[in-house]
């Protein structure tokens, strides 16, 4: 092993960063990372979106989920206008500190297409989309039956 890549803490288990404030996390050349949703109680992952050191503040200060807009050039507060807010439970960072996990209490769908998560579909490795709704509601229909 290099020195360079012990240095960093590269093959040991250690964590490798020590986060104490937005700006310490490792940001891509855009200056955004990668944020996964996730329902805090059911571990579902609602949705993936983007945030720059900005908006991982105002997630924190308000304990409400806040992103980069990457087509509008914005910033988002998830459920502002729509009521489906997303709550803060928890914020982790993964061990290289360039992605964020955020575990949430939703007020509602997180897609905008009123999914209740935006991963509603399956691509299989016969290169087929499956709707993952009608899976979904024949689920519940066969709960209703048990």
């Amino acid at each position: 092993m290099s020195e360079d890549a012990a240095a960093r803490g590269v093959g040991s288990a250690r964590p490798q960063y020590s986060v104490d404030s937005p700006d310490d996390l490792s940001y891509g050349p855009d200056g955004l990372l990668p944020v996964v949703v996730q329902d805090a109680s059911t571990k579902e992952v609602l949705m993936l979106a983007y945030a720059d050191a900005e908006a991982v503040r105002r997630t924190i200060a308000t304990r409400t989920t806040w992103f980069w807009s990457r087509s509008r050039r914005a910033y988002w507060n998830k459920g502002a206008s729509s009521g489906n807010i997303q709550t803060v439970v928890e914020i982790r960072y993964d061990c290289d500190a360039d992605a964020l996990l955020v575990l949430v209490d939703p007020a509602g769908p997180a897609c905008h297409t009123g999914e209740r998560s935006c991963f509603f579909r399956s691509l299989e490795s016969n290169n087929q989309r499956r709707d993952l709704r009608r899976d979904l509601r024949r689920d519940r229909l066969d709960d209703r039956r048990d």
